[in-house]
């Protein structure tokens, strides 16, 4: 009995010796890993990963696009925009629209007075009077000069006071339809010292040059419409990057001075000559103009998407930059419940949808694990 108690109390202190060694050896590796912590690799336990919601991943393959930067402008086609002159001089007699006001064709816009208005109006109404006679005088002589009756000279005289006087009518009624003055009216007797000029095209009053009093030349700018219902963008190329640019090729944009919202069109004409500053026009209709109130004249940003590229990529979280310099964290291993991470100083490539193409001084291995998730709580601060 002795011996056997003996030998029970031997193997349980060979077994209490075997336990506390393999405890302070495992202590040991850990202190060992925590010292070499201190040489700049970031310690994170268990519980603290868990915690924040870190999470692990790898370089993931990626589609990015290749694009070309430009900068443009919104702009209208020439048919949506109109410069409104006067047919014939004048004084301004009213203009009660404002910038900003919409108006639709055909409204009135200004009205303008002038006395040489009643003056082309009292000339057609003598050459009209005078038509009847002219026209019959004409036609007796021809009928004379058949017959013999009358000479030449009478003949002649007769058909060129008439064909005069057609030409001066029809000169006439010309003007004043440009002038929107109805001939019949005329013939009536209705003659008026105010025209009124019409919009051309519904749109929005961007432009003002007159106001009430003022004279007005057919060679003045009385105010400018533009139609917004249909925008597009004018961008500029670059000529080292034209060769590059197709119809159809998808354009991302935005405007600056307005948000950060990115909008799509796409390219729809490419222009075919060069600009005094090396540039070509690129033309690019939006996908939903309904849905956005753009102006035309407003500065855009864009970027023409001309191919995509297959890279290896990281989340955007993943790449914190501290001064302007960017890393990533890459584990180094895990020990006793511990994460070991080295801050790895890299170069951004590209971002595209949430992802990054990182490059490095030194290779990344293939099987390289970096935290993808709380980065930022280790290094941004």
């Amino acid at each position: 009995m002795k011996r056997n108690l003996y030998k029970t109390v031997t193997l349980c202190l060979v077994f209490a010796l075997f336990s506390c060694g393999e405890k302070n050896r495992r202590s040991a590796e850990v202190e060992t890993e925590s010292k070499k912590a201190m040489d700049g690799r970031i310690q994170v336990t268990q519980a603290q990963f868990e915690q924040s919601k870190m999470a692990l991943g790898n370089l993931e393959e990626k589609a990015f696009p290749s694009v070309v930067s430009v900068n443009g402008m919104i702009d209208v086609p020439p048919e949506n925009r109109a410069v409104v002159n006067a047919t014939m001089g004048g004084y301004i007699k009213t203009t009660p629209l404002l910038i900003g006001d919409k108006v639709h064709k055909g409204q009135v816009l200004v009205t303008i007075e002038n006395p040489e208005f009643v003056t082309m109006q009292q000339q057609y109404m003598e050459v009209n009077g005078q038509l009847t006679y002219l026209k019959a005088e004409y036609e007796r002589q021809l009928t004379m000069k058949a017959e013999n009756i009358t000479s030449q000279k009478s003949y002649l005289k007769a058909e060129s006071e008439y064909k005069t006087a057609v030409a001066r009518h029809i000169g006439l009624d010309k003007q004043l339809r440009m002038l929107k003055i109805l001939p019949s009216r005329v013939q009536a007797g209705k003659i008026s010292s105010v025209v009124s000029i019409y919009a051309p095209i519904s749109g929005s009053i961007t432009k003002v040059n007159v106001t009430k009093g003022s004279y007005v030349s057919p060679a003045t700018s009385i105010m400018e419409i533009i139609n917004n219902d249909h925008v597009h963008l004018e961008l500029s190329v670059f000529e080292k990057d034209i060769m590059k640019i197709k119809k159809s090729q998808k354009i991302h944009f935005k405007i600056p001075e307005v948000s950060t919202e990115i909008f799509k069109a796409e390219v729809h004409l490419v222009g075919t000559s060069i600009e005094s500053n090396r540039t070509i026009k690129v033309h690019g209709h939006l996908e939903d103009e309904s849905s956005n109130n753009f102006l035309t004249g407003m500065f855009v940003e864009a970027s023409i998407i001309t191919d995509f590229d297959i890279e290896k990529a990281l989340p955007d979280e993943a790449v914190i930059v501290v001064d302007e310099t960017p890393y990533v964290l890459v584990l180094d291993k895990k020990i006793g419940g511990i994460y070991y991470f080295n801050p790895q100083e890299v170069i951004v490539k590209r971002t595209s949808k949430g992802y990054t193409i990182i490059q490095s001084k030194d290779s990344f291995n293939s099987d390289a694990q970096y935290l993808t998730k709380g980065a930022f709580n280790l290094l941004g601060y």
